[in-house]
Formats: C-alpha cells, structure tokens, sequence
C-alpha cells in the first residue's frame, strides 16, 4: 500500500468531504430511494434506479476517500525550507520561449487544481521540477510537446484552499 503526500489543509479538506457523504448526502439518497419506493413497481420506477445509482456513486467514493485518506503522509509545508525543489515547493519559473512567467506549487494529486496553479507532485512538469534549484533550465515534456522553463524562485509556505 503506497503512501502519498499531502498537505494538512488537504488533509482536512478529504476528512471534510468524507463528513459530507456520511453525513449529508447518503441520508438525502436513503429519503430518495425510500419516496421512489413508495411509486410502486420497482423495474420500472426510474427514480428508485437513480437514486440506487446515486447511492452507488456515493459509497464508492466514500470508500475511495478513505482509501487516500489511510494511505496519505501529512507534510506540514511550513516547516521545510531549502534551495531545491521538492513536495510543497512553490516555485516561479520563466518560460524560455515566451519569457512568460508561472507560478506553481507543489502539492499531493487531491489537492491539485491547475485554475489555482496548484500541481501534482506526478505530473510532467513536477516531476521534472523536482530536485532542481534557482537557476537550472528545465525541459518539460507534454502532450503538447516539450517546453523549456527556468526556475528563478522556491519557496515554501502553506496554500490556501
């Protein structure tokens, strides 16, 4: 069973969702199954099908949160530092072709939300990142193609969910 970083924020925010279909929504899916119920013949009552449905959906993803949730090594960001790249880094990179720059922080695949430029610690681009320092030229290879970036800033500080 492989562990896999995360943030304590992220770690808060898996347990919370967890809460949420426990404790919100799986009671909502038992009403709804218990009302279409009450419409008669079962196969062919549309609304008990995808309520069952829902209910599926739901304890599966329950049962998939807990999964992460027991495999998952909490990294308190705050307390590391240094002048490479690893977990939790934010780091501020120029794009050799553009000159444009980016910003992307380092975190675990739950907590990964590319709007916000927060990255997965297995994706291309972090995966290539890590271990480099301020100043290295890093090739990147894409779907798109390859991209060449240097890193000009890391730092390491907590992320706003």
């Amino acid at each position: 069973m492989a562990k896999f970083p995360i943030t304590q924020k992220g770690f808060k925010k898996l347990e919370q969702e967890i809460k949420n279909l426990k404790h919100l929504e799986r009671p909502k899916i038992i009403e709804a199954i218990s009302v279409a119920r009450d419409f008669g013949d079962l196969s062919e009552n549309a609304e008990y099908h995808a309520a069952r449905e829902k209910q599926s959906f739901n304890e599966g993803r329950i049962l998939e949160l807990e999964d992460k949730m027991a495999r998952s090594e909490i990294i308190d960001i705050t307390k590391l530092s240094g002048d490479t790249i690893k977990f939790g880094a934010l780091v501020e990179l120029i794009d050799d072709e553009t000159e444009e720059h980016v910003t992307y922080h380092i975190v675990g695949e739950y907590e990964a939300d590319i709007v916000k430029r927060r990255i997965s610690i297995v994706s291309p681009i972090a995966k290539a990142l890590i271990g480099k320092s301020v100043g290295d030229i890093v090739e990147v290879v894409t779907p798109k193609g390859s991209k060449s970036y240097e890193v000009v800033s890391i730092e390491y500080k907590d992320i706003d969910l």
